[in-house]
This record gives structure tokens, C-alpha cells and sequence, in this order.
């Protein structure tokens, strides 16, 4: 099969094009199934991938390559997490631990969801990555609950469009920042309720206004570092931040008596080394809540730009440029 490999750890020209041994159909019992790729999402950790900093995990393909969309040809479709009754040349889109950027791979039958009606290989590509990480933080971790609001650091990228996208659709006021006009415009024809330009406005003091004084409820935040004591002086009481990148880096100063007094909390996660079974909570609750909303086309991914799979450099590029509103999808 063609696949776009790390040649060694660097710049965006380090993803080669290679040819590897067809992986083999799972057999029975294994739970997993083989599908043939159709398209695949790029996201910021295949970019931290391919720079050497972030490991990965034991057992996974070195092939970058986090969401994928296609057929299933293959593989243990009598395991009983085949929770939706998918068979062979069912369209699936799947959440896997790498080897996204190949013309075939294996993916637990936990993780593979049917394509909402109507979407393109592409549209379906874009939604597991960022749609498990939203839900998983958002509102498993974070606990978003009716009434309640979300501040989203980084609206523009993938996973805050779709952090918009899905809120709003549940009826959520969300609050965002971005790094522009242009971003923070495009933010609020997403259905963004306030968009705030963190280059020019003070994102604690834009927040306070709108809210009354009051706060938000929770914040996801992809930024840390010198963020970190803003955002709690930005939360509502009992507030949450939940944590999933640390783009601004790993270390905080923090007001410890703020959080004392107003019962707030600080959290966090990464998705790629939980287990299978927690992945699974995850397919079932967005089969439940989500996808009857992208069914009904009452929700659908932006897919800012395409590319070829032997174009995954440039894409790279693209992503590294933070230009983008939205996902960046390869074509197999």
C-alpha cells in the first residue's frame, strides 16, 4: 500500500512517500477491522508527531494519521462492541492510534462510526479526532450542563470550530478567542456568541463584560502557560478548565487561594493513549447525542482545505501556518 512515512523527525518535507506491506484482515475475536481509506484528517499531534515530540504509543503504526473515512473490507465484525451492525463495504469514519496517512489500516470496531447521511469520505474524515476530543473534554470531563457557558481558546482550529459547532448545537452560549479579525469573524458565522481577538482585547476583561461579572463555566484551553491564571479569573464558581494542549507551554504560576475559595478546577487530558473501552464510552454517546444532529444536517464539519495524500507536507504546512479556520483533510 502507498503511505506518507516519517523519514526522520523535522521539517514538513521529512513526510516521504514509501510503500508498505498491506496490513492483514483482524481475525476474530480481535475486535478490530480493516478499512480502506478513502480520506483521513490532519490534526496538530500527526504535526508534533513528525517533529519528534510526541511519542508513539506501544503497539500503534509510526505512520502518522489520527481519523480516518472509508470501507470496511475486513476484519472481526461478529465482536460484540459491533455495537451498530456495521458489515463489509459499510462506510465508516474511525478513530485510530496512527497509520491515518496510508491507503488501507485496522481500527477497533469500538471506534468506527457510519457515515452521517449524505457526507463526502471527506466531511467524514473530518469529525472523529476532533469531535472525541470535544465531547470527551468538553462535556464528559468538563461537564458542560444545560445553562451553561464555554470559553474556547483557539477557536479558529479544528478542535474549536468543532468545540463551537457542537455547543451551540446543544444550546450553549460559547465564547471564543482567536489570533484576528478575519478568524474572529469567521468564528462568529459559526454561531460563535463573542469573539475575541487576544492580540488586540484582554480576553478576562471581554468575558467579565458579557457575563455580567459572573464568568464562564468552563474553559477548554489548548494555550496554558501564562493563560492559566486569567482563565481562572474568568471562571464562574465552581468553574472548570480543561487542559488539551500546552501550545504556550507546560508551566503555570496560579492563584491557589482563588481556586480554594471558589471551588474552581484545573484538568486535563490526552486521548490517544486511553484504552479501547474508554474510546468506546465516547463512539456510544456521540452515536446518541451527535450524530442524529449531523443526520439531520443540523450539524456538519468546515473543511477549510484538501490535499492529495502525497501533498500531506504542504498540509503540514498549512497547519503549522494556523491560517486555517477549520479541518484539513487528505484525499487517499
Amino acid at each position: 500500500m502507498r503511505v506518507m512515512e516519517i523519514k526522520e523527525f523535522g521539517a514538513p518535507e521529512m513526510l516521504v512517500s514509501a510503500t508498505r506491506p498491506d496490513p492483514v484482515a483482524p481475525a476474530a475475536g480481535s475486535g478490530e477491522v480493516l478499512i480502506r481509506i478513502l480520506a483521513a484528517g490532519i490534526n496538530r499531534p500527526d504535526v508534533l508527531q513528525r517533529k519528534g515530540h510526541y511519542p508513539v504509543p506501544a503497539g500503534a503504526s509510526d505512520i502518522p494519521g489520527l481519523e480516518v473515512a472509508g470501507e470496511i473490507i475486513g476484519g472481526d465484525l461478529s465482536h460484540t462492541d459491533n455495537a451498530f451492525g456495521l458489515k463489509l463495504g459499510d462506510k465508516v469514519c474511525a478513530l485510530v492510534q496512527g497509520g491515518g496517512y496510508a491507503e488501507l489500516c485496522t481500527a477497533p470496531i469500538a471506534q468506527c462510526l457510519p457515515y452521517p447521511k449524505g457526507f463526502s469520505d471527506q466531511e467524514a474524515a473530518a469529525l472523529p479526532e476532533t469531535f472525541y476530543t470535544v465531547w470527551s473534554n468538553v462535556f464528559m470531563r468538563g461537564e458542560l450542563s444545560e445553562g451553561e457557558t464555554l470559553l474556547v481558546q483557539g477557536g479558529s482550529s479544528g478542535i474549536g470550530v468543532t468545540a463551537i459547532l457542537i455547543a451551540k448545537a446543544l444550546g450553549h452560549k460559547v465564547f471564543v478567542t482567536a489570533g484576528s479579525d478575519e478568524k474572529c469573524n469567521a468564528c462568529l458565522k459559526l454561531g460563535a456568541d463573542l469573539a475575541i481577538n487576544y492580540k488586540t482585547q484582554d480576553f478576562v476583561e471581554e468575558i467579565k463584560k458579557v457575563t455580567g461579572g459572573k464568568g464562564v463555566n468552563v474553559v477548554l484551553d489548548m494555550v496554558t502557560g501564562s493563560y492559566v491564571q486569567r482563565e481562572l479569573e474568568c471562571l464562574a464558581d465552581d468553574g472548570r478548565i480543561v487542559i488539551i494542549a500546552i501550545m504556550g507551554g507546560s508551566k503555570a504560576e496560579v492563584n491557589t487561594g482563588q481556586i480554594l475559595r471558589r471551588r474552581l478546577t484545573i484538568t486535563g487530558s490526552t486521548l490517544r493513549p486511553r484504552p479501547v473501552s474508554f474510546k468506546k464510552q465516547i463512539t456510544h454517546q456521540l452515536h446518541e447525542r451527535i450524530w442524529p444532529l449531523l443526520n439531520a444536517g443540523k450539524l456538519k464539519p468546515v473543511i477549510y482545505k484538501t490535499f492529495s495524500l502525497e501533498e500531506a507536507a504542504d498540509a503540514h504546512r498549512l497547519m503549522e501556518s494556523s491560517e486555517h479556520v477549520g479541518k484539513i483533510v487528505l484525499t487517499v
